[in-house]
Parts: C-alpha cells; sequence; structure tokens
C-alpha cells in the first residue's frame, strides 16, 4: 500500500502508453494483494473462453482467439482488488468507527480488503454490526412494505451486474410496483442511447473488433484509451499495421492516443511503440460538435466542386431522412464561428477531411464521456452521426459508430430491463411471460433520485453495486439526500464511502465477485456479460470466495423479493437462485435475441446480439436514419477569467474505484489532488506550478468549493482545467444536466481559482 503523506512527485508527461512499465506494475498490484498463487491463477483465467469476464471495462474480447494473457493493467489492477487475500470481517466494524472510517480516504477503503458478512448500522449508532442474511431481507422487506407508494423506493444498478442478476433485479422491482431503477448509464452513457436511438434506432454501437481493424480512419474523440480501456489500444494499432489511421481529438494530451508499445509483443516489452494518432486535434473543451459540423461543410462543399464522389446520395436517398434541413444548417453556419468553437483551424478540419475521403470512406468514430456529459450532448453525437450518414459510413465493413462503455456489463444491465423508461413492447413480455401487470409510470434517473430523496419522496435507497455517492455528481447535495432516507443498503465486494453515508438504518450485502466460484445448491454457476459491441458471453468464477457467508448477487435479490412480493405462481425466487438457467429460460422468453440462450451462450466466445442498424434498418418514427439539423452550440463561461473544468481518471482508477495515487501517463506520482491547466493560464492568474489552490464552481444556484488542489501546468487549450473525480465531484451541480439525456455535465464546470496561501 503506498504511503499517503508521502510528498507527490512530478515528471514529464510519457508520449506513448502500455510496454514494460504496463507489465511490471501489473504485477506489482496483483503479487502484492492476491498473493503469486491466487493471482496467477485469476490472471490466467481473466478474458478466456472459459474463465470469467474482467470487471473493469467492457471492451470486447476478440472472436476467434485468446491470448494466454488477454488482460490490460486496468484489468490486472481490478483482479488484484477483487481477488485480494485481506478481508473486512465483523472486528474489522467494531475497530472502526463511522467517523473515523469517512476520515479516510477512497484508496484507503479500497486496500482494507473484501467484505465477508451481512452488515448493519442502527439508527443512532456509530459502529456497524453483524445481522444475519434473514434478517436484513426481513428488515428490507419490511421497510418496503412500510412505504405508502413503491415509488418511494430507489433501485440503483452498477454496470458490473450480471446479465441474469440484473433481469431478476428488474423483475423483482416491477412487480414491487415501481420503474424507479436508475443506472450508472444514467451519468455516463445516456446521451449515447438518447441521441442515436432517435437518429438509427437503437442506442448502441453498430461496429465489431473486425471493423475497426479494417476501418481507413478511426477518429478517437472525447475519450483517453490508453487509461480507460488500455485492450482498445491492440485495435488501434491493428487499424494502422493494416493502413489505416487515428486520429485524436481531446483537449489534453494524452499518451494512449499518441503510441502504443504492445506489452505482449517483444518489441513492446523494449519499449518500441507504434505511433497512433496521425493528427491530434485539442479541441476547445465542448467543441466537439464545431468539428464535426465543419467536417460535414468540408463535405458539402466539395460535393458541389465534384459532384456524385463525395456524399453517398444512394445510401441518403434510401435510408436517410432530414437531408435537406441538414444542408440548409450547415450552410447557415459560418466558418468563423466554427473555428471560434472549436478552436481548430479550418486548415486542420480540411487535412481530415482529405483522410476520410481519400479511400473508401470507411470511417469509425468512438467516443466516450468526453461527449456524453456536455448541455449538448446529444446534439453532439446526432452531429457525429450525422456525418456518417452523409457518407453512408454505417452498416458496412470497416465503417460506424463506436460508443466506448465503461462497466463491464452496463450496455447487457439495459438489455435486461435496467432502465427507468421501460419500452412498451417489454412491458407487455413482462406480462405475458410472468402474468402481472408492470407499472407503467416511468421512474426516477439517477439525478431524478437524487432530487427525490433530498426532498423527502423517496425513502429507501437500494443499490446493486456501485459507489453511488462518489460516482454522482453535488457530492455533499448527494450526501445530504442519502441521510434524508429510512434505509440505505449497498450489495458490494468491497468497503466504499456509500456505505457510511447512510439513511436512519444502513446495510451492506457482501456479494460474490466475479472471480469467484458460484455454487448453488443445483451445482457451480455461471453468468453472461454483453460487451459492448453486443456479444453475450459466459462468465465463470473460479476462485475460492474470501467467506463462507457470501451470497450470490441473484440469491440476495431472490431472498429479498421472497421476503417483499413472494412467491407467485410463475415464479419460485430461491428456485432461480439455485439455478441460473432458469433464470436465462425466462429471459428467452421475455427479450428478443436470446433464443437458445443456455446452448447459445456455452459456444466459445459466445454470440451477437441482433442490431438493426448494421443491417441498415431503422426502427425509428420515421423508419430511415435521421440527420438532425440542431444550431451549433458550446458550453462558455460567463467571465473571461473564468475557466471550464472536466472531471477525468486517473492511470490507477477505473471509474470510482482507486488502486493506487499514481497518474504515470500524465506524469503524476502520489497524488490525487490534481487540477491540470494551461500555462499561459496559470501565468495570467498568478498560479505557480505546484502551488495548492482553491476551486469554487458557479451555477445559477449558488457557489461550490474544494480546496487543496495543487496546480499543475499541462499541455491543453486556453480555459481549460481538469480534475479527478470523485474528489471535483462535489463541484458539479446536480441540476446541471445534458438536454433530453438529463446526464450531469462533469466535462464542463465553470470554475474560479484562488491561491492558498
Amino acid at each position: 500500500m503506498q504511503s499517503e503523506d508521502a510528498p507527490m512527485k512530478r515528471k514529464a508527461p510519457k508520449t506513448w502508453a502500455a510496454g514494460r512499465p504496463a507489465v511490471i506494475s501489473s504485477m506489482k498490484h496483483v503479487m502484492s494483494t492476491a498473493g503469486p498463487v491466487r493471482g496467477t491463477k485469476a490472471l490466467l483465467e481473466l478474458n478466456q473462453m472459459d474463465g470469467f469476464d474482467c470487471p473493469s471495462c467492457a471492451w470486447p474480447d476478440p472472436d476467434d482467439h485468446r491470448a494466454i494473457t488477454e488482460f490490460c493493467e486496468n484489468g490486472a489492477k481490478a483482479i488484484a482488488s477483487e481477488a485480494t487475500s485481506k478481508i473486512i470481517d465483523e472486528r474489522f466494524f467494531r475497530e472502526h468507527s463511522i467517523e473515523q472510517l469517512l476520515g479516510h480516504s477512497d484508496y484507503w477503503h479500497d486496500q482494507q480488503g473484501r467484505l465477508t458478512h451481512p452488515m448493519i448500522l442502527e439508527e443512532g449508532a456509530t459502529h456497524y454490526k453483524a445481522i444475519s442474511w434473514e434478517d436484513a431481507f426481513q428488515l428490507i422487506a419490511k421497510e418496503l412494505k412500510a412505504l405508502p407508494d413503491p415509488n418511494q423506493a430507489v433501485f440503483y444498478t452498477s454496470g458490473r451486474t450480471s446479465n441474469e442478476a440484473a433481469f431478476l433485479y428488474q423483475l423483482f422491482v416491477r412487480h414491487y410496483g415501481t420503474n424507479n431503477l436508475p443506472d450508472c448509464s444514467n451519468m455516463c452513457h445516456e446521451s449515447s442511447g438518447s441521441a442515436l436511438g432517435a437518429a438509427i434506432g437503437i442506442g448502441k454501437g453498430t461496429v465489431s473488433l473486425h471493423d475497426l481493424e479494417q476501418a481507413d480512419v478511426i477518429i478517437c474523440v472525447g475519450q483517453n484509451p490508453g487509461t480507460n480501456h488500455p485492450r482498445m489500444l491492440s485495435t488501434l494499432e491493428a487499424c494502422v499495421k493494416n493502413g489505416g489511421e487515428v486520429v485524436a481529438i481531446n483537449p489534453l494530451r494524452e499518451a494512449g492516443l499518441m503510441g502504443f508499445a504492445h506489452p505482449q509483443k517483444v518489441s513492446g516489452m523494449f519499449n518500441h511503440a507504434t505511433k497512433l494518432a496521425t493528427q491530434y486535434l485539442q479541441v476547445k473543451i465542448n467543441g466537439d460538435m464545431a468539428i464535426f459540423r465543419g467536417l460535414a461543410k468540408i463535405f458539402f462543399e466539395r460535393e458541389e466542386k465534384n459532384p456524385g464522389h463525395i456524399l453517398d446520395h444512394t445510401f441518403i436517398e434510401q435510408h436517410t431522412a432530414g437531408f435537406f434541413e441538414y444542408k440548409e444548417s450547415c450552410d447557415a453556419t459560418s466558418w468563423e464561428q466554427i473555428e471560434d468553437y472549436s478552436g481548430i483551424s479550418r486548415a486542420e478540419m480540411e487535412t481530415l477531411a482529405d483522410s476520410i475521403l481519400h479511400r473508401d470512406k470507411k470511417l469509425v468514430t468512438c467516443w466516450a464521456m468526453g461527449l456524453t456529459q456536455h448541455e449538448n450532448a446529444v446534439d453532439t453525437i446526432r452531429e457525429v452521426t450525422n456525418l456518417h450518414l452523409l457518407i453512408g459510413a454505417i452498416g458496412r465493413e470497416g465503417a460506424g459508430l463506436c460508443p466506448v462503455r465503461g462497466h463491464s456489463n452496463v450496455q447487457g444491465d439495459r438489455t435486461m430491463g435496467i432502465f427507468e423508461k421501460l419500452p412498451e413492447w417489454f412491458h407487455q413480455s413482462l406480462e405475458k411471460v410472468f402474468k402481472f401487470e408492470s407499472p407503467r409510470p416511468h421512474g426516477f434517473d439517477v439525478v431524478e433520485a437524487i432530487h427525490a430523496m433530498h426532498e423527502e419522496k423517496a425513502h429507501v435507497f437500494f443499490a446493486m453495486g456501485g459507489n453511488f455517492l462518489q460516482a454522482a455528481p453535488d457530492t455533499n447535495y448527494t450526501a445530504e439526500a442519502l441521510r434524508k432516507c429510512r434505509l440505505t443498503c449497498h450489495v458490494a465486494t468491497k468497503l466504499n464511502r456509500s456505505h457510511l453515508v447512510t439513511g436512519k438504518t444502513g446495510l451492506i450485502l457482501p456479494c460474490l465477485g466475479r472471480t469467484d466460484l458460484d455454487m448453488q445448491s443445483s451445482g457451480p454457476q455461471f453468468v453472461t456479460c454483453e460487451n459492448s459491441m453486443g456479444v453475450v458471453h459466459m462468465s465463470t468464477g473460479r476462485l475460492t470466495p474470501p467467506s463462507t457467508d457470501l451470497l450470490s448477487e441473484p440469491a440476495i435479490i431472490a431472498g429479498i423479493a421472497e421476503a417483499t412480493v413472494g412467491d407467485t405462481s410463475i415464479i419460485n425466487w430461491s428456485a432461480l437462485a439455485s439455478n441460473y438457467n432458469l433464470i436465462r429460460d425466462f429471459i428467452e422468453e421475455v427479450i428478443p435475441g436470446f433464443d437458445n440462450f443456455n446452448e447459445r451462450v456455452r459456444e466459445p466466445g459466445g454470440f451477437y446480439l441482433h442490431n438493426s442498424a448494421k443491417e441498415r434498418t431503422w426502427n425509428t418514427e420515421t423508419q430511415k436514419a435521421n440527420f438532425n439539423s440542431a444550431a451549433l452550440s458550446i458550453f462558455q463561461v460567463k467571465d473571461s477569467k473564468r475557466l471550464i473544468l472536466q472531471t477525468l481518471r486517473s492511470h490507477d482508477q477505473y471509474n470510482t474505484t482507486i488502486y493506487g495515487l499514481d497518474d504515470r501517463y500524465r506524469g503524476i506520482g502520489n497524488e490525487r489532488m490534481i487540477l491540470f491547466l494551461n500555462p499561459e493560464d496559470m501565468q495570467e492568474l498568478g498560479i505557480k506550478p505546484a502551488q495548492k489552490v482553491r476551486i469554487t464552481s458557479h451555477w445559477k444556484d449558488g457557489e461550490r468549493h474544494a480546496e487543496g488542489f495543487y496546480a499543475i501546468p499541462y499541455e491543453m487549450p486556453r480555459g481549460a482545467a481538469a480534475a479527478y473525480f470523485p474528489e471535483a465531484n462535489v463541484l458539479v451541480p446536480a441540476s446541471s444536466t445534458a438536454k433530453i439525456s438529463n446526464t450531469p455535465t462533469s466535462k464542463a464546470i465553470e470554475i474560479t481559482l484562488e491561491v492558498m496561501l
């Protein structure tokens, strides 16, 4: 464990990712926590056909082959965290009060080990104490039954929850009588689903790994694969080796977009890196929509000069709606506005257009939260889609749209019905199979749930995994909301800060992890996940669980459901928890595309779900792929002395889980209270490198403050700032959200700075 009292270290940022340092870091984390035997066994099972799915990101595995080391540094850190030999038992909670635990960091919490027994924090108590599983289930049932309206309960889901657990969870919640099923997608990729659903009729990406490898151009915009999904780097390298180009659009200069030393190759182990981005456009924060509008404008201008050779008129005529309105919108957008909003010159956009139009217009655009967490996120992603529609770059080899998901099964959870706005066909399918009335009113998303708890319109909060408090915006406001609840309950493998900010009563229910052997009365079980490219596959835990008191997620859900709503003529909750094949049989009956689920998922590598847009079938109101003609927009500060802050991850974290205190690629060691700034902005504001600053965020409902951040000069546009979450989440207003998707605007926060003396 790193010393949190050690001084901060600074080095020059890296210009390439992975290589030998990634291998050394991976082994260090695994061997120091899981140990050589348990750790090695876990790594060799990770992402294998008959092994377990990585609990980190949702990047897909190769269809036809798997390397013996089919994992990245992130995956190794996730495994090290979950497979740790350390445990948190009843004695730990007797020795540590809530006040003491709150005084420790998120990093310290993760380092303490695996939870082993259900615990309760009673009203007025200072310490958690043990509770039996049966008593915990009865307590939850009592609180839920006491609510006058089922809509006063909130049921959150993390993206690590398996398909089987997610399906069972939503089935219980809807039997209970509510659609209050917010999930982590509400905070990250809801904008992608909203945009793509309206544009192409499906809220998922349209490409496979093969398409990325065969692309002429891959645009990586608003994402940092080197830190957030490192296995993507080998796919980008394959594209480059096949003659394709990678183009980066990102405010910060990131190592994983510039070069990649493949750690499974001899050259990579000697730190010989393949150059990735041929162009690196350091866009202003939230200036991405302007770049894609500029590219479209170039396409239209070149089509006028060379009719029939730039735009795909056959595709446009047969498959799209709204083309002429979009052209008018482009014509009405001036180059002055495009360059001003983006911070990128027309000449640089012309160069990118040359690359896209040079050969077969096989374009793949990949994006993540750099696009999705803005007020105009949906319009920005629609603008990305517009560009693809102009050249027919959807539904053919080497071309398409690629929203890069975060958590390993966040896409699968949505497929299973974890959605506060469930479509009507899903309700009807549930009713047909299970013979009950599925509630129709839309439930709360994450932000709505926070407001509901804060306004005391929701009294029970249940979280299936995750670290809700630290993942959510407006940390202090969210903490106040949770404390107003009668009961807060968290299913988890490790201790986190959400367990320490409770309602009148708090429960922690420890569960099996992805790596753990799941033995039920019918025998060993496996679960399934859906990766970000729509592949559903098995995940079979192999390691001995850290405690015999742990239950699986399906068993926990079944226990609560049995105590709350009871068995029905069709559902025997405990039977489903004892044999996941039975859950999969119900999934097959309810959800299209899961025919012969139990048989097909046992095939090596699993199977692809049907994707209508890949076949150029558009399940939209127009039955076409729709252009969007929204006016160009950007987030702008109200005062020239103010900056725009975006939150981001360090290299030693995954979402809210902090594995270490370093950010190797950005040159930071042993510190998380970091604020990256443009050097010229620092000079103008009178801030010296490594000086501590106080950050104030400004919103129409008031100011928010965070202190003790070290100001670090970094290569980024003027007016931009960046800090790690969850530390900076306190600055994100809960009422500042994206239009349509209601996603928090964590990438566009208006701030001012003060030097701390």
